[in-house]
């Protein structure tokens, strides 16, 4: 009996249909692995109540990248190189979903939607809630997340000082904060962190405070002043 050879095939290598390609990335068998493991882990029950969503860029050199390969803000710090703006989404376990591809002069605020969206797509998931860093929040990500076609509940991290309604309206109200990790001894203990929740506009926001970080940062402007 002739032995069976087994084929490996590349994570990257594209699929023939290609109905839910992305514009500028093809969909391929790295897709379909994420699919697989995220179906794998579903039961009747399981529920995906938080997203964590960030993005990163990777540069690289020599050929390729025609699609994907352009100059823009580079976390590198090679603006000199194309690059790519790679996102990846994971669970409230800390378990990855998946990872998606962007040309390399895509602002992070212009992924979250489509990032949304494809969720939704490809793992069929009705409702979550989008958890995302500052670089993703403006005016018109936040329209559509609450667009009566998405209705996305979302928690996004807020420019303090630079958004005038924050630094006026939100920073300077009063109210009692509620500590959630004391200031530690060693290095090992979580960061101290002190909450306090305030609502304006028909928005919740919730005040982050980290004493240890705060007297560091009034000791460094003091140091330049």
């Amino acid at each position: 009996m002739a032995e069976k050879t087994k084929r490996v095939v590349p994570r990257g290598e594209a699929f023939k249909d290609q109905t839910e390609a992305l514009p500028f990335s093809p969909r391929c068998i790295k897709d379909e692995i994420e699919e697989y493991i995220f179906d794998s882990h579903r039961d009747l029950f399981s529920a995906l109540d938080l997203v964590f969503f960030d993005t990163t860029s990777i540069y690289f050199e020599g050929n390729g990248g025609q699609n994907l390969g352009r100059r823009g803000h580079s976390k590198d710090h090679r603006p000199d190189l194309k690059q790519m703006v790679v996102g990846a989404v994971i669970d409230d376990n800390g378990r990855p979903i998946c990872c998606e591809m962007w040309p390399g002069n895509t602002a992070d605020v212009k992924t979250l939607i489509p990032i949304s969206d494809r969720l939704r797509e490809r793992f069929h998931i009705g409702r979550f809630c989008l958890v995302a860093d500052r670089g993703m929040i403006s005016a018109e990500t936040i329209k559509e997340l609450e667009s009566s076609k998405r209705k996305l509940p979302y928690i996004l991290g807020a420019r303090m000082r630079k958004v005038s309604s924050i630094k006026h309206d939100i920073l300077c109200r009063g109210g009692r904060y509620r500590e959630v990790y004391p200031e530690g001894i060693t290095s090992k203990d979580p960061a101290p962190l002190k909450v306090k929740e305030i609502w304006q506009s028909g928005k919740r926001y919730i005040v982050c405070l980290n004493m240890k970080q705060a007297r560091k940062d009034a000791a460094g402007s003091t140091g330049h002043s």
